[in-house]
């Protein structure tokens, strides 16, 4: 897998098409959860896409401080369901956060992480604060990394 990562008017519009589609597979259709996906926050944040034969299996976005929280951020993190099992995910993060850290001059990365994948975001730094809360009716944590 090989990454671009670019600002908002960056994207193409195919490249906008399929990091969309990829966010509503996962979030909308796979995990039956309706909730409006364009937030706002894209237009605002940095995109990192993960492609595999020059298509985008792998997607997340880094927020600046201030968007979301006091702190940049890491959201809408995606890897596509046939290739899960990868290791994907690890790489993808380790971008995100380098994205942070270089672009948006993180000292800390906050997320709202799906309980499901607290170990998952443990295991590469971050830590639980407070308890788990519903967000788009799913079971969310926030967590922080320190960079």
């Amino acid at each position: 897998m090989h990454f671009k990562v670019k600002k908002f008017k960056e994207l193409s519009v195919d490249e906008l098409y399929d990091l969309l589609r990829l966010r509503e597979q996962i979030f909308v259709v796979e995990q039956s959860c309706i909730y409006v996906d364009a937030d706002g926050v894209d237009k605002k944040s940095i995109h990192v896409l993960g492609l595999v034969k020059n298509k985008i299996v792998a997607y997340a976005r880094v927020i600046p401080e201030g968007v979301t929280y006091s702190t940049p951020s890491i959201g809408r993190v995606v890897v596509a369901e046939k290739h899960r099992g990868k290791k994907y995910a690890y790489d993808l993060m380790d971008v995100a956060i380098e994205v942070a850290r270089k672009k948006l001059d993180a000292k800390k990365i906050t997320i709202s992480a799906q309980v499901y994948l607290k170990e998952f975001y443990k295991s590469i730094g971050f830590k639980p604060i407070g308890k788990p809360y519903l967000e788009d009716g799913l079971p969310h944590v926030k967590m922080i990394c320190k960079v």
